[in-house]
């Protein structure tokens, strides 16, 4: 099974873009993005320095546009990557690439949200000066203790020895005045306290622009980087976009369910290395593909087409479709066991896990056609659950 991943802030560097526009199809639908999203994109990709592709403002869009024409790149017929996609997720602003990817949302709508994000979280940033603080190693109880104890938020979670600490200036001095043991620590060169409550006044802003955004269910399952679980509403995608910009990024727990899926190709979209090299230290056993420059499009093309699996969701359509959020046991809610319609928003049962216990529901409503797992089934991330009809449908 294959799962396509895009990368998030920091991934970028100074010229990444300039061999990507080389090719005239590509320079042209990048153009139309940079339009959309009123910054010279192309400029800042090839001309523009470490410090000003730093900014918040043009990184985000940045990475958001290059992942998406990337993607037409790899798939020129884009409805052929659906039976080839197993998952997709991205980490931080890369989830709007996901998600635009999944057709979930379109990509310009992806390119006017993530440019308002941009801004937004760079407003918030200037209001407290505030980082973040890579903490590489080190016992994770007593890495989380430490940033616990300093006021810090673990604003990154990549896994066993990788956690990003975010918090005030000050907090992060202290935190270099007391690391925790066996830890070494990086200070970030970015311009504040992403994915914290440091970042609440974006969230504002972003949650009543994405009111007027229409929304699809995902043509293949996203896996959120909230918490890891698979998302198959469209609704639900996007106010978790939305959200995390001021909670933490659990990659971890991405990797986790990608693993549970049965995942044995990761394939991380340009400016590509970040997420690959995180996965080849954390998945054993997972072969990665980093999609750097344009000459490795014949070399990823094979990569899918040894990797590619469909996803067990039908598309056709997908929003008929209840699935698992997770991996572990399904129990059915007796009020939905013997009824013939269930109202949008009701309860269907619950999947349990080592980790928690989710809530599933029916998020469309509509007429139950078919049950597809029994109370008490073991289930896996993303796996059909019931199958239903919308109000009205024949």
């Amino acid at each position: 099974m294959l799962v396509i991943v895009a990368p998030g802030q920091g991934a970028q560097s100074p010229g990444f873009l300039t061999p990507w526009l080389e090719d005239r199809t590509f320079a042209s639908r990048f153009d139309w993005l940079s339009t959309v999203s009123g910054i010279d994109l192309a400029h800042h990709g090839t001309e523009s320095d470490a410090e000003t592709i730093r900014d918040t403002q043009v990184a985000q869009p940045l990475l958001v546009a290059t992942g998406l024409v990337a993607a037409l790149e790899l798939f020129p017929h884009p409805a052929d990557a659906f039976s080839k996609i197993g998952a997709v997720s991205g980490h931080s602003v890369g989830e709007l690439a996901a998600a635009a990817g999944a057709r979930v949302i379109t990509a310009e709508q992806a390119m006017v949200l993530v440019r308002e994000r941009g801004r937004a979280m760079a407003e918030a940033s200037a209001r407290t000066p505030t980082g973040m603080t890579a903490v590489l190693g080190g016992d994770r109880d007593e890495v989380l203790a430490a940033l616990d104890k300093h006021g810090l938020t673990a604003a990154n979670d990549n896994g066993p020895g990788q956690v990003v600490a975010a918090g005030t200036h000050e907090q992060l001095d202290a935190l270099a005045d007391d690391p925790p043991a066996k830890a070494r620590l990086t200070r970030l060169s970015v311009a504040g306290a992403f994915h914290t409550e440091h970042m609440a006044p974006a969230v504002g802003h972003l949650a009543g622009l994405a009111r007027s955004v229409s929304v699809h269910d995902p043509r293949t399952p996203l896996i959120s980087n909230k918490d890891g679980q698979v998302i198959h509403d469209g609704r639900e995608v996007l106010a978790r976009i939305v959200g995390q910009i001021a909670s933490p990024v659990r990659w971890d727990l991405c990797m986790e369910t990608m693993l549970d899926l049965g995942v044995t190709g990761l394939l991380e979209m340009p400016p590509a290395g970040t997420l690959s090299g995180i996965a080849k230290r954390a998945m054993k056993g997972v072969e990665t593909f980093a999609l750097k420059t344009p000459d490795q499009l014949d070399d990823a093309r094979a990569f899918v087409e040894k990797h590619g699996e469909a996803s067990q969701i039908d598309t056709t359509p997908t929003w008929r479709m209840v699935v698992s959020p997770a991996k572990g046991t399904f129990h059915r809610a007796e009020e939905a066991a013997d009824v013939d319609r269930l109202a949008p928003g009701a309860p269907i049962g619950d999947v349990a896990s080592l980790r928690d216990r989710i809530n599933v529901v029916a998020p469309h409503g509509g007429q139950v056609v078919e049950w597809l797992v029994e109370d008490g089934d073991l289930v896996s991330p993303g796996q059909p659950l019931l199958r239903l009809h919308p109000e009205g449908a024949a």
